[in-house]
């Protein structure tokens, strides 16, 4: 049976300002201004939705201060999606910026690595260092949804559908996976924060926020491995991403853009 060739798209919610010197263990020698992008990522294909990762809210942006654009979540309508019949959410891992707007999805079900949760919930987030990139509040939420039987737990590479798989990374999160999605281009492999930003990945080196350094440099490898080129891998925060690829439609310039068309350039 074939594998289904999906619809694949980022919409960016969010903003926020930053130096080079921020995403680059060891600083950057060339600092200077290097904003980020916040991303939640929509495949749709052989009659299924996915959406991969649910941003924050508006008052988190505010608590963390972030240039909150628009509700991720509500963007979903745009996309003829109504957020109450999403059966599937992927969470890559449970960072604030990739596991708010959990409750928005009132029917669906969670795929996420074991590992995730169990970090998330375990001795290291005594620790500021670690626990600060986590909300509390979004972690007991996940638990309350394994006790409602809402969460599906991976351990390692899985095939979540036909066309469609997760594969573990680690490093920047315990649990950190990444996407591999089939669509008309080919398969298109969703980085998320398994590489921030395209230059991560291209100088070998990791973005500052790290449980593991050398698990996120093999994460690099397992990315390249699971991606026919450069121009196939989508980086989980670059504002390139919305430079590279077009709107889907005229009312989403600068909400969102397909990922299942070349980009119009292979990135520097």
């Amino acid at each position: 049976m074939a594998e289904p060739d999906y619809e694949l798209f980022a919409i960016r919610y969010a903003t926020r300002d930053a130096q080079r010197s921020e995403h680059f263990i060891g600083g950057d020698p060339h600092d200077g201004p290097m904003p980020m992008d916040y991303f939640m990522w929509l495949a749709r294909g052989g009659g299924r939705t996915f959406v991969i990762d649910t941003g924050f809210n508006a008052e988190i942006a505010r608590q963390r201060r972030r240039n909150f654009l628009r509700c991720p979540v509500e963007t979903l309508r745009a996309f003829d999606i109504d957020p109450a019949d999403v059966k599937d959410v992927i969470l890559t891992h449970l960072h604030y910026d990739h596991a708010g707007n959990f409750d928005r999805f009132p029917n669906a079900r969670f795929h996420l690595q074991e590992r995730e949760l169990a970090y998330a919930t375990g001795r290291y987030m005594q620790y500021p260092r670690l626990s600060h990139s986590f909300e509390v509040e979004d972690i007991c939420g996940i638990v309350r949804l394994n006790y409602a039987r809402r969460v599906l737990f991976y351990d390692g590479d899985a095939e979540i559908a036909p066309g469609l798989t997760v594969h573990a990374a680690g490093g920047h999160s315990a649990g950190l996976q990444f996407v591999r999605v089939n669509t008309r281009r080919g398969p298109v492999v969703l980085a998320s924060d398994v590489s921030h930003f395209y230059e991560n990945m291209k100088s070998e080196r990791p973005f500052t926020t790290a449980f593991h350094v050398g698990d996120m440099l093999v994460g690099f490898d397992k990315l390249r491995a699971a991606a026919p080129d450069a121009d196939h891998i989508v980086p989980g925060h670059d504002p390139l991403v919305m430079e590279l690829y077009p709107a889907p439609s005229a009312d989403l310039n600068g909400v969102a853009v397909r990922l299942d068309v070349a980009p119009a350039a292979t990135p520097a």
